[in-house]
């Protein structure tokens, strides 16, 4: 008895099935998005220099414990509160800068037992091993608006008249900065300086505990 052939199967579509699978997962799968900080590290300065003596009134402590405590000055303080004490203890304005000179600029207390002036002004950060990378995120980002918020200020005080429309002074003149990044524009580079110059940002990090 003869053997009947076995039937077929038609598998010529399947590769355009699978095709639009394919197609379906990657427009409806939604990638998360890195997130991370927009900084400039400083260039390397092999000279040897004796690092200068900081008055403790001129240090703004702020440590995230493993526990994402934020402790600012050894008190806890919640996140909401933290832009607003960087802010005072930035602008306080309470004594002189390296050249002698006080902040005429400064709309803080002015108190004695705060900072002397913008220019010696230090935030330090330190964090824990444990602390999460959001926690750490959120209190970075905390300390950059509080230096954006007083150069804004300054911004809007100094140049209002050459951004007459823009909310944001400062922020119109860096987007300003952007568009024309390939052209030397010295004026706004130089009003930009400026303006960085009045509020430095000298935020730093240090090393996070090992224990």
């Amino acid at each position: 008895m003869a053997k009947r052939a076995a039937p077929e199967v038609n598998a010529g579509s399947m590769a355009d099935i699978a095709f639009l699978l394919l197609i379906f997962f990657l427009v409806t799968t939604t990638i998360a998005k890195d997130k991370g900080l927009l900084r400039s590290l400083p260039p390397i300065d092999d000279s040897i220099v004796e690092p200068p003596i900081i008055k403790q009134k001129n240090l703004f402590t702020v440590l995230i414990n493993r526990n994402n405590q934020l402790l600012v000055e050894d008190e806890e303080m919640p996140l909401e509160d933290l832009r607003k004490a960087a802010i005072a203890f930035l602008d306080n304005g309470g004594g002189t800068n390296p050249a002698g000179e006080s902040c005429d600029y400064c709309k803080g207390e002015k108190d004695e037992s705060s900072s002397d002036h913008p220019e010696k002004a230090i935030i330090s950060m330190k964090h824990d091993r444990e602390t999460t990378y959001e926690k750490y995120m959120d209190v970075q980002n905390e300390l950059v608006a509080a230096y954006n918020f007083l150069r804004e200020r300054e911004a809007d005080r100094l140049y209002r008249k050459y951004y007459p429309e823009a909310d944001k002074v400062f922020t119109a003149m860096l987007e300003e900065k952007e568009k024309n990044q390939f052209s030397k524009d010295e004026k706004l580079n130089e009003r930009i300086e400026t303006i960085k110059n009045l509020f430095p940002m000298k935020l730093s990090e240090a090393e996070p505990d090992k224990n």
